[in-house]
């Protein structure tokens, strides 16, 4: 019923000459940059632009507030304020929900608010459907996330914890671009899933008639590199690991992998410190705990040991990790989350491919073995989480309140269920 009266209201802009989906905007201010601004803004003409997030009409006037990605501002349209006819029309067709552009300038209300006087105004778009009332109430929490869009724009917070997120990654390029690393991009679709012990998402390229598989790690292309003269090198990059769910689980991943020529495992603690500290000080000491596996770690309870861990700690000489040095690898564990995997890199070809082919785990690469024939210098690498790293700094429960789009499982009756 709404959204007939919305089409309505759409057909009206249409059957006025307007376009109510035109193509380009004018906004010399966003809401924030025009509240932080006033007093110098105050005699100026501005053009303000945000989707309506309320209406309230006081007869001949009415209040609403806009919002952009910076905030919200409130505007005033007034009856006689407006070439004639449009203050009318704007409370015909317009609605909660609709993206405006308005002319105008400011003044303060006499309750101290600041506030654009509408001069003029413009649809940019007419939204046919209602944004939800009771959302914070949702029963259903995985509504959440299978429509985003909507959570993002209901929830200031859920909003706030993906720019969080977006800062934390700008500020660990920064980081690491300061000292010398160079990003690099290496394959996701894969003839032999390498680099982890996991089960992968397999595919099929048709031109070329082989099976593929979607990455796991990106380690050995990685190694492949510092082969080929890269000395500092990252990615940061999806992986896919066809395996559960839950709250520390994802299908699919964010990581941010890591290697240095001529560092070994104690280079890496040192710089794997600074860097988590300069993305919170707060959180992260400059010195981590360091313990021995075999004093925290009861065989067959990797999980049930790490929730007992809080402050930032490094879990030393892990054992059976064939692509490390024996004896010189770590994990990372905060607030009971394994963040980071490091280790010195083995590069001795002769060790590297009996180690790969015992452990049944990972997968045997000829090519990664031919790569390391031709002379690895000695090298340190580490996994970082990026998923795991968001969601713990910004105090979520699941990695599913920072990945924008989670897997979930589709409603029944929905157009994503599979057919057979």
């Amino acid at each position: 019923m709404i959204r007939k009266i919305r089409i309505k209201k759409l057909d009206n802009i249409r059957q006025a000459g307007i376009d109510p989906y035109p193509t380009q905007v004018k906004r010399t201010h966003t809401c924030q940059e025009t509240i932080d601004n006033f007093a110098k803004l105050t005699d100026k003409e501005l053009f303000l632009v945000g989707r309506l997030r309320a209406i309230r009409e006081h007869g001949g006037s009415t209040f609403a507030h806009i919002e952009d990605i910076s905030g919200k501002i409130q505007i005033y349209f007034k009856k006689d304020g407006l070439a004639e006819g449009k203050y009318k029309f704007f409370l015909d067709n317009f609605d909660i929900g609709d993206f405006i552009e308005v002319k105008g300038t400011l003044f303060l209300t006499k309750r101290g608010e600041k506030t654009l006087l509408v001069k003029d105004y413009r649809i940019l778009s007419k939204s046919l459907l209602p944004l939800p009332e009771k959302w914070h109430g949702l029963k259903d929490i995985e509504e959440r996330f299978r429509k985003r869009y909507l959570d993002l724009l209901m929830n200031k917070q859920v909003l706030d914890n993906f720019l969080a997120r977006s800062q934390i990654i700008k500020t660990i390029r920064e980081f690491l671009g300061e000292r010398g690393f160079v990003e690099v991009e290496t394959p996701i679709l894969q003839p032999i899933p390498g680099g982890a012990s996991a089960k992968p998402f397999k595919t099929h390229h048709n031109a070329l008639d082989m099976n593929l598989y979607l990455r796991i790690a990106p380690e050995l292309y990685l190694k492949r590199l510092l082969v080929g003269g890269l000395e500092r090198i990252y990615e940061i990059g999806r992986c896919f690991r066809n395996e559960g769910l839950d709250a520390s689980h994802n299908p699919d991943f964010t990581m941010l992998e890591c290697y240095a020529a001529y560092w070994d495992w104690h280079d890496l603690m040192e710089f794997m410190e600074e860097l988590m500290r300069s993305v919170d000080p707060k959180i992260f000491p400059k010195k981590w705990r360091r313990v021995e596996y075999k004093d925290v770690v009861k065989k067959g309870q990797e999980k049930e040991s790490f929730a007992k861990i809080e402050e930032p700690t490094f879990i030393l000489h892990l054992p059976d990790i064939p692509l490390a040095k024996k004896g010189q690898a770590l994990q990372g564990v905060v607030r009971g989350i394994e963040l980071i995997k490091a280790f010195t890199e083995q590069n001795d070809p002769i060790e590297q491919k009996q180690a790969l082919k015992k452990q049944q785990a990972y997968r045997y690469d000829q090519d990664f073995i031919e790569a390391l024939e031709y002379g690895m210098p000695p090298a340190a690498g580490f996994g970082l989480g990026l998923d795991r790293l968001a969601a713990l700094l910004t105090n979520s429960h699941s990695l599913r309140e920072v990945i924008l789009f989670p897997l979930m499982k589709p409603k029944k009756g929905s157009t994503f269920q599979a057919r057979p």
